[in-house]
């Protein structure tokens, strides 16, 4: 069943009218007709609407609901992805799969080894990109909220993000040694934390970013004896977080 999302404001007491470019993907590409059924939510809020498309136009695509029900497709603790600025369009793949893995909110992260610089202009034009691949993503995975992409942020800027919004917080380090440590930090988050996972970029964390990190609470951790892409890391944190997290019970 598709999935699409939509404003809060949009959702009625009996209805939900879809706007925007779903409605020519829901008539042209999908060729829905009137009867068929959908799943729709806010992508604010864990409520999954089921519904049958009563009307469609080219403005708009009318929606009854049949039945809502709170939907278990998110994990009970929020995963932040602190990601360095990778080369290429590595970072459209980055957001797609930590999106399918459950992440909560990617920053994207000015360090100080990264090769991309962007102005602020060519910033603002790439956060509008990735924040389409993550609502893509987010459809296709059945997800009940889009992740947002935020704007680019330093390092200094992301710590300090970090650290007030979060509960736990973890940087693989490639000098990070103690697999024993690694596991017990794992574990140790649980159903209603707050936790980041700071990822460097190609060249890897500056020695002095570590450290600004560690100093505000982030514990350094390491994934094996193997040094990963910068694309593979942050999905293999996500993925062994999602892991630990599916079926915790929120509290």
């Amino acid at each position: 069943m598709y999935h699409f999302f939509v404003e809060p404001e949009q959702i009625g007491a009996n209805e939900i009218t879809i706007t925007g470019s779903d409605v020519n993907h829901i008539r042209n590409v999908l060729r829905m007709e009137e009867g068929e059924q959908i799943s729709v939510s806010s992508g604010e809020s864990a409520t999954q609407y089921r519904c049958a498309i009563t009307s469609l136009s080219e403005e708009c695509v009318v929606a009854k609901i049949m039945w809502a029900q709170e939907a278990d497709t998110e994990l009970p603790a929020k995963l932040y992805l602190f990601q360095g600025l990778p080369k290429g369009d590595k970072m459209e793949l980055i957001i797609q799969k930590a999106v399918e893995l459950g992440v909560y909110e990617i920053i994207p992260v000015a360090t100080k080894r990264a090769v991309v610089k962007l102005d602020a202009k060519k910033a603002e034009s790439k956060c509008r990109r990735w924040n389409a691949i993550s609502e893509s993503a987010a459809k296709q995975s059945k997800r009940m909220i889009v992740p947002e992409v935020k704007n680019v942020m330093t390092f200094s800027q992301a710590v300090s993000y970090a650290k007030e919004i979060c509960t736990k917080m973890m940087i693989p380090y490639e000098l990070a040694e103690g697999m024993e440590e690694t596991r017990r930090i794992f574990a140790d988050i649980q159903a209603g934390d707050a936790a980041a996972v700071f990822i460097g970029p190609e060249g890897g964390f500056d020695e002095a970013e570590v450290a600004l990190a560690r100093q505000a609470g982030a514990s350094a951790v390491t994934l094996g004896r193997r040094i990963l892409r910068t694309e593979t890391a942050g999905m293999t944190v996500l993925s062994i977080l999602m892991f630990h997290l599916e079926g915790q019970v929120r509290p």
